[in-house]
């Protein structure tokens, strides 16, 4: 049984007004609002999640602070147009294994705009493991066994991406039957909707979960790329 009792909804009329109101001043004096609405419930997503994964990823790094297991809210806004200072959405990550937080495979929620995304995998490729994914692809038994899990996830509606390049690397063959993985520079598998209601309440947990589930096969792969 759950502890978590799901997100409150102020957690989305917070973020409602922060768009409305995106500047230093407003946030600090609804910093309050920040830590109960959004904060508190998020770091008990992170505890309760972190136990339910445990089950299917025993190594799962479940920490629910800011920079680990909670995506920060200030912008890096240094090479950006846009200067507002706070993002207008949440992001909880829960990596796999002993690898470094954002080079390892993992479990991601997303919530922004009323719409919930979740997904795993890895979103960019840090340059020793691109190599090593790039390896991977054209070998004889790991590409048959990454393709097999891209159709099995893709064949439940999840949306399996990572294409950046244009064409395939130098050194490798072009024809390959995997090629059109060599164009990626990141794996990921995602699914994304308008938020449901099972959002504010500890339904959440089993939501999120039963999603995670069906996307493992390659989070899994990933994992076994990684050395994990």
């Amino acid at each position: 049984m759950s502890n978590f009792s799901g997100f409150p909804r102020e957690f989305i009329s917070y973020f409602d007004n922060l768009k409305k109101n995106n500047s230093k001043q407003w946030f600090e004096s609804n910093r309050d609002d920040y830590e109960k609405y959004v904060l508190h419930p998020s770091r008990e997503f992170v505890i309760e999640m972190g136990r339910r994964l445990r089950r299917i990823a025993p190594e799962i790094n479940a920490i629910p602070k800011i920079n680990k297991s909670l995506f920060k809210i200030n912008r890096d806004v240094r090479f950006s147009k846009d200067k507002s200072p706070y993002k207008t959405y949440m992001g909880i990550w829960l990596w796999d294994g002993h690898g470094k937080r954002m080079e390892s495979t993992g479990f991601y929620l997303h919530v922004e705009n009323n719409d919930l995304f979740v997904g795993v995998g890895i979103k960019m490729f840090p340059k020793p493991l691109l190599d090593r994914y790039r390896q991977a692809v054209v070998d004889k038994k790991l590409g048959p066994e990454l393709k097999r899990a891209v159709k099995k996830v893709s064949d439940q509606g999840y949306l399996v991406d990572g294409r950046h390049y244009k064409k395939v690397p130098r050194g490798y063959d072009a024809d390959h039957p995997n090629a059109e993985f060599l164009l990626y520079n990141g794996l990921t598998a995602r699914f994304e909707e308008q938020l449901p209601g099972t959002f504010f309440s500890g339904a959440i947990i089993d939501y999120a979960y039963s999603h995670y589930q069906k996307m493992l096969p390659l989070h899994r792969w990933l994992k076994k790329l990684i050395g994990g």
